[in-house]
């Protein structure tokens, strides 16, 4: 497939429009464009051959054609052009967080920067407190936040590095050859960033399972052909490793290549205090190296006196202690949301229109969707007026009646301005169903002050939860310094729940957040921040951070059912 191919493409010219200063819409089209081709549920090749591009939301007839181009050549020539236009450089600098496309510019321009060495020496140098617009403390952001992109360098987003594992692991299947296949490593662990994707497959026949492997269509080349390993590095540069093992093993190599390094060291501890050797071949019988199990993951755990322990909490911290106990929790399942509650509709900055919207997530089984457009004040996301959002819930309520065993709920995601205080008058607020309130702008708060003006939030009575809580965004902006045992304290006792954003860069609250804050008694929902329809899909990144933070379905807003839910929130 080459959406992967595609999306990239435009995510880079809406960068490279950025920097020549283009107006903000027509950059937003090729990241909204770049977005819904990302997740796209169709091969962009097939669309585009069946001439349905502009069946997509968003794309119109200019960014078909250069879609077409792009599909068919592999290239887009008005790409070429812009590069030539703009240093390389420059474009790997807006990954760094709080460097916008006007200050890199400005940093071009002033100080001829084009690289981001260049510019790391300039801040250590005190260089950029001599530009208008800058100062000492934005030194001192961006030396930070080019120790975030080190950080994070060379590792994928998890919805990338799922749809690619999802691709090869449908490819490896229709081969015969293979007994047991499955996705192993940080990727089955559901991390929110993948450095490579490992794959583990059983059978009797390796060499011909590791050369159907590398004639996988997506393969840019090969890296190791190996009797037992094999890697190669896919087209949009993620690597991915298989390993065959005999059928016996399976169990214990998966449960190995798994991971966490930290979670294995303790299972190999274990296993020695029992009497055992563990290793990706099998558990063996400690000096006589007998063989006892290896065949299954269950196996293992249960022969070393453990339950099961689920992929996503294998991170050593204290799920084999409690699995001795037999006291793990019952995590969430991916089918346990029966809705989601942060949607956006084309009445704010969203693509579809409320009908769609409800029809689309009846048919994938929900119950209920949220509809969240922006407040008034957000005007870059379209918010909405008083004036429209009684319009808005006039045609909820409309729609309600013509669409059967299913309800749309009438919410907002309000901006929690400076102070404290909500977007929107209390006369508009008591209208909603329901209410989520979130930060959207002036994020150089200092910790306190960005603390109160959450709890703030959290204390008003109209608030059913808060939106991605710490506001980061994965590899392009830290968290909020927040006090959060403050937050989770406040949010227990006003009996608000806090989000966990499934959006694949926020992934906020995060897995080690969400299971501190559950400890303490919070209560959550999982919301994708859908702008498109196949965005909802989105949802399995929440559940599976809610996973990994230790959380049942108990502990979320929307598994309940329509009727629990117009129950909880007072419908």
């Amino acid at each position: 497939m080459k959406n992967q191919l595609v999306a990239s493409i435009l995510y880079q010219i809406a960068d490279l429009l950025d920097l020549k200063g283009e107006i903000f819409f027509k950059t937003r089209a090729y990241r909204m464009a770049a977005q819904t081709i990302e997740v796209l549920n169709e091969d962009i090749e097939i669309v585009s051959n069946e001439n349905r591009l502009q069946e997509i939301p968003g794309i119109g007839d200019a960014l078909a054609k250069k879609i077409f181009e792009i599909v068919k050549t592999g290239d887009l020539e008005y790409f070429e052009k812009l590069k030539k236009e703009i240093p390389k450089g420059l474009l790997d600098m807006l990954n760094i967080s709080g460097l916008g496309p006007k200050k890199v510019s400005a940093l071009y321009k002033n100080l001829k920067i084009k690289t981001i060495d260049e510019l790391r020496k300039a801040c250590i140098d005190g260089k950029l407190r001599e530009l208008d617009g800058f100062g000492e403390i934005t030194e001192r952001n961006i030396l930070r936040g080019i120790q975030l992109l080190k950080k994070t360098s060379g590792r994928a987003l998890l919805n990338l590095a799922s749809e690619d594992g999802i691709n090869y692991i449908k490819y490896l299947e229709k081969n015969k050859k293979i007994d047991r296949l499955s996705i192993a490593g940080s990727l089955r662990r559901w991390k929110e960033t993948i450095g490579d994707i490992d794959i583990i497959a059983s059978s009797d026949f390796p060499d011909e399972v590791i050369e159907y492997f590398i004639k996988y269509k997506d393969v840019q080349q090969v890296l190791l052909k190996g009797s037992t390993k094999t890697s190669v590095v896919l087209y949009d540069d993620l690597q991915v490793d298989l390993r065959v093992v005999k059928d016996e093993s399976f169990g214990a190599a998966l449960q190995y290549f798994t991971g966490s390094k930290e979670h294995n060291v303790k299972m190999r501890s274990t296993a020695i205090k029992k009497g055992y050797k563990l290793n990706e071949y099998g558990l063996f019988k400690k000096g006589t190296d007998k063989y006892i199990v290896g065949k299954s993951e269950e196996d293992i755990y249960k022969k070393l006196g453990l339950s099961y322990i689920e992929p996503e909490l294998r991170e050593n911290r204290g799920e084999i202690e409690v699995a001795f106990k037999n006291k793990l929790p019952k995590l969430v399942k991916f089918n346990d949301i029966r809705g989601d509650l942060h949607v956006h509709s084309d009445w704010s900055d969203g693509f579809e229109k409320i009908e769609s919207i409800a029809k689309y997530s009846k048919k994938i089984g929900y119950e209920y969707v949220g509809i969240t457009d922006h407040s008034q004040s957000l005007k870059v996301a379209r918010g909405l007026s008083e004036e429209k959002v009684l319009k808005k819930i006039n045609e909820i309520d409309k729609l309600n009646k013509k669409i059967e065993d299913f309800k749309i709920l009438s919410g907002t995601e309000c901006d929690i301005k400076a102070d404290g205080s909500l977007d929107y008058s209390e006369k508009i607020l008591k209208k909603f169903d329901y209410v989520c309130a979130g930060i959207h702008t002036m994020f150089k708060m200092n910790s306190d002050d960005l603390t109160r003006r959450i709890i703030k939030a959290i204390e008003n009575k109209y608030v059913t939860f808060i939106a991605h809580p710490t506001c980061r965004l994965i590899r392009t902006r830290e968290p909020f310094e927040l006090d959060m045992e403050k937050i989770y304290d406040k949010a227990k006792e006003n009996n608000t729940y806090l989000e966990i954003n499934s959006f694949p860069d926020r992934l906020d609250l995060n897995d080690i957040q969400s299971k501190t804050a559950k400890e303490r008694g919070v209560k959550f929902i999982i919301g994708t921040d859908a702008h498109i329809l196949n965005q909802l899909s989105f949802i399995k990144y929440g559940i599976a951070t809610a996973r990994r933070g230790w959380l049942s379905k108990k502990n979320i807003l929307n598994t309940h059912s329509l009727k629990e839910l117009e129950k909880i929130i007072g419908l």
